[in-house]
Parts: C-alpha cells; sequence; structure tokens
C-alpha cells in the first residue's frame, strides 16, 4: 500500500479507497494523496469535499482511480 501512495502523490494520480470508520462502517472513497505518515494518510477527499486523515490501518482497498479501463490522470 506504502508504494501505491508514494507514486499517488509523485504522479498527482487521484485514488478509489474503501475504508472502515471507527463505527464498523464501510465506504468508499475517491481521494488525492497530500502526505503519509507513520499511521495516517492525509489526503484531500472528493466525497467530504476537505482535506482528511485516514487511518492506514482501516484501508481495506487502495488503487488508482481507473475511468473505463483506463487509469485517470490527475487535471
Amino acid at each position: 500500500m506504502e508504494g501505491v501512495l508514494i507514486r499517488a502523490i509523485e504522479q498527482k494520480q487521484k485514488l478509489e479507497m474503501i475504508y472502515l470508520d471507527a463505527d464498523g462502517q464501510m465506504s468508499q472513497r475517491i481521494i488525492r494523496v497530500l502526505g503519509v505518515r507513520n499511521e495516517d494518510i492525509l489526503a484531500y477527499c472528493y466525497s467530504r469535499r476537505k482535506v482528511r486523515t485516514f487511518k492506514k490501518v482501516r484501508v481495506l482497498s487502495v488503487a488508482p482511480l481507473v475511468l473505463q479501463g483506463r487509469r485517470l490522470e490527475a487535471q
């Protein structure tokens, strides 16, 4: 996961993330990673329309955003 996050920062990629919150609710989000720390991911969340901090241990899946079979480049 760390490699995907670092590449997303370097290549300004949007990522699709499946996340489990503290209450056990699962959500699917589109994010742009701004920074990676030991236990956290700092990212702009397009769902919430603001910068959020996500716990790495709660990330169930993360991958480059794909649109019609192609990787979506940042605009």
